[in-house]
């Protein structure tokens, strides 16, 4: 068992992303058709948390504005250290003084996802300068076993999620869980930076579906350093963006914990989950 540590905070500068688009206007869809992939980056309006993934006609939109930074390392080092609940405080422009909180991160080089109220966000412009409360990173609870990892989750945040340890394991409360033949892009990459994309079908169509928000549990997923395939395992991460036309893309989550599944034990609710919600952040999104 872990007696676990105090977390150390530190200030990060983050800059509101312009969207970009590289080679032309158009990606192909999984059915060979091509299409215009709005909502993929930026500051996406009228996508919030508690949305379906699949409730939108857009590509990768995620509730709120992405962040980055011009400078190479300092963009790894936002996204790496920003934590899903970290307070986000805007410092320049029509917004400035308005509070939000870090919701998730995309890859694309990092990209941290900031949600801040309808409002707010349709104040802020790209270019826009805000500060990023970093706390979490490297940080695991009293009481959690040594085999499970904690990710990119602010303590505060943690604690009011529906997670909790007790007689050597963990056991996280999720939308759903899926097998990791779904695992789409993110597979390689560094867990604590990047998303993990899944290949879901539309599940709303069948009365089923997952939200922006909501947390989801892949089998057989070991997101301790690079993500990748490990037998007997189980990762549990946010839903940072919805749904995309590409193949080998769609809905991502940001990894929040990880380990054996003997150890790390889910449990899906379907239709009674709560995840991240602006009442779950608090004051920190608005």
């Amino acid at each position: 068992m872990s007696t676990g540590m105090a977390a150390v905070a530190v200030n990060l500068l983050g800059v509101v992303e312009h969207p970009g688009l590289a080679g032309g206007p158009y990606r192909i869809d999984a059915a060979g058709r091509p299409y215009v992939p709005a909502g993929d980056g930026g500051i996406v309006l009228g996508v919030e948390l508690g949305d379906s993934v699949f409730g939108r006609a857009a590509d990768h939109a995620a509730p709120g504005a992405c962040l980055v930074h011009p400078d190479p390392a300092a963009r790894h080092a936002l996204a790496v250290y920003a934590c899903i609940g970290n307070e986000v405080v805007v410092t320049t422009g029509a917004a400035t003084g308005a509070r939000g909180a870090v919701t998730g991160k995309r890859g694309e080089e990092g990209r941290v996802v900031a949600g801040f109220s309808q409002q707010v966000l349709a104040a802020m412009r790209p270019g826009d300068q805000v500060r990023v409360r970093a706390v979490g990173q490297g940080w695991r609870p009293a009481g959690y076993p040594a085999e499970v990892t904690v990710l990119s989750v602010s303590p505060e945040l943690l604690s009011a999620l529906p997670v909790s340890a007790g007689d050597q394991s963990v056991t996280a409360g999720v939308r759903v869980l899926v097998p990791s033949k779904l695992a789409g892009n993110g597979i390689g990459r560094p867990s604590v930076s990047w998303c993990l994309d899944l290949q879901l079908p539309d599940l709303a169509r069948g009365g089923a579906d997952i939200l922006l928000g909501d947390l989801v549990a892949v089998a057989d997923i070991d997101a301790r350093w690079n993500m990748g395939y490990r037998r007997g395992w189980v990762t549990v991460g946010v839903v940072a963006h919805g749904a995309s036309p590409q193949p080998g893309h769609g809905p991502g989550i940001t990894p929040i914990l990880t380990g054996p599944a003997t150890v790390l034990r889910v449990r899906p609710d379907a239709a009674g989950h709560v995840g991240v919600t602006p009442a779950v952040l608090g004051d920190g999104n608005g």
